[in-house]
């Protein structure tokens, strides 16, 4: 079973950062592109990030290109989220997604239609203006 975990979220003020966090228990994170999702209240799940697993290339959501930054440590076992210049619309809660099917991949152009079947339980962010 895989199980992934979020943390890092937390309130933040206008303009200010916050750095997430996406770790997992017995499995390797570095082996899969790993994809960062939100989701606001009454609002549809969007892609935020991904990063690949086989060359680190990175993708982002147009609305975070420029402040979100998503990288790897994996003698960590961690996949980032670096979070600058928040704006309330940033408001929601963070989700760390992969699947098996991602092993040893690129994220794609469409990385956000990638086939995610793990989930974490989410890390909620509070941006206030």
């Amino acid at each position: 079973q895989v199980q992934l975990v979020e943390s890092g979220g937390g309130l933040v003020q206008a303009g200010g950062s916050l750095r997430l966090s996406c770790t997992a228990s017995k499995f390797t994170l570095e082996r899969y592109a790993i994809g960062w999702f939100r989701q606001a209240p009454g609002k549809e799940r969007e892609g935020v990030s991904c990063i690949s697993s086989s060359d680190r290339s990175t993708a982002y959501a147009d609305s975070v290109k420029g402040r979100f930054t998503i990288s790897r440590d994996n003698a960590e076992n961690t996949v980032y989220l670096q979070m600058n210049n928040l704006t309330p619309d940033d408001t929601a809660v963070y989700f760390c997604a992969t699947d098996l099917s991602l092993w040893n991949s690129r994220c794609g152009t469409n990385w956000y239609r990638n086939r995610y079947d793990y989930w974490g339980q989410g890390t909620q962010v509070t941006v206030s203006s």
